[in-house]
């Protein structure tokens, strides 16, 4: 019973970090739109932006992050038959790039404190489709274990990120027009 409870907590969290991590990347794009803008709009908005930015990643995405690893672990500990499993080792390679990517935001969501814009919202806009095949990733890998083929679904996950960069350019015309 207690497996369960682990499982959906972790579950929760999941969402949370995710939710954390679409969102900050959003507010990124919107701090280095308003850096490029006059004054005032400029310094009311950036202020605006660095709040919200600062209130999103310090009471939601990084404790989310925190938890979800603990409950990983945990759930790890008590199924460890797990980690004899090919897809677990995939999906954990997965995990630590997620980490990386929140360790990326991190980096950004520092410089855009300091009121420093190093990537251009287009840039950005790439970027945070990172976390979007990284959850595609993990779920199908956790929902088809070792039933997925591997070779369809790097086709599947390639296909995934050549639309999502289409769309994004699509997306670009559109907004320039």
């Amino acid at each position: 019973m207690d497996y369960l409870y682990l499982k959906a907590l972790h579950i929760i969290f999941v969402i949370t970090w995710f939710a954390g991590l679409f969102y900050i990347v959003r507010l990124f794009i919107y701090h280095t739109e308003a850096l490029g803008k006059k004054e005032p709009e400029k310094s009311i908005l950036s202020e605006q932006l660095a709040v919200m930015s600062r209130k999103l990643w310090h009471i939601i995405t990084w404790p989310s992050a925190i938890i979800t690893i603990i409950l990983g672990t945990s759930l790890l500990i008590s199924q460890p038959a797990w980690l004899k499993m090919p897809f677990m080792h995939i999906k954990l390679g997965f995990v630590l790039l997620l980490v990386l990517y929140h360790l990326g935001c991190h980096a950004i969501f520092k410089q855009l404190q300091r009121g420093e814009a190093r990537y251009s919202s287009m840039q950005l806009r790439i970027f945070n489709e990172g976390a979007t095949l990284i959850l595609f990733a993990v779920v199908f890998l956790i929902v088809l274990k070792n039933e997925l083929s591997w070779i369809w679904g790097t086709v599947g996950l390639i296909s995934f990120a050549v639309v999502l960069m289409l769309a994004i350019k699509l997306y670009k015309i559109v907004r320039n027009k």
